[in-house]
């Protein structure tokens, strides 16, 4: 179908982390259709462009949708989950000193 070696599809696994195969009961690899055209695309971009495999990377996860989010520094990833932590407190003082319905 695509004619790449094994191999070359099990480096592309490792270096995209966007291609992950299923399996099967039988342990055999199974790839969604979305999966084939990504390959399809990286082999057309690899072998009639002759981009790297970085450069490939970069094309494909604009193309089909697949950037990955912005990484968030941990000190404000911290900072936001004690303002969550506050409230949340606050608002379990406030319903606390409320008499229950029913």
């Amino acid at each position: 179908m695509l004619k790449v070696t094994p191999g070359t599809i099990e480096g592309w696994e490792k270096e995209l982390p966007f291609l992950r195969p299923g399996l099967r009961g039988d342990g055999q690899k199974i790839f969604r259709a979305r999966d084939v055209e990504i390959m399809r695309r990286l082999k057309a971009l690899l072998d009639e462009k002759r981009v790297t495999l970085a450069g490939a990377k970069r094309r494909v996860e604009d193309e089909f949708g697949l950037r990955p989010s912005t990484a968030i520094h941990p000190e404000k990833l911290a900072q936001a989950m004690r303002q969550v932590r506050d409230d949340l407190q606050e608002l379990s003082q406030a319903l606390a000193g409320k008499p229950k319905k029913g």
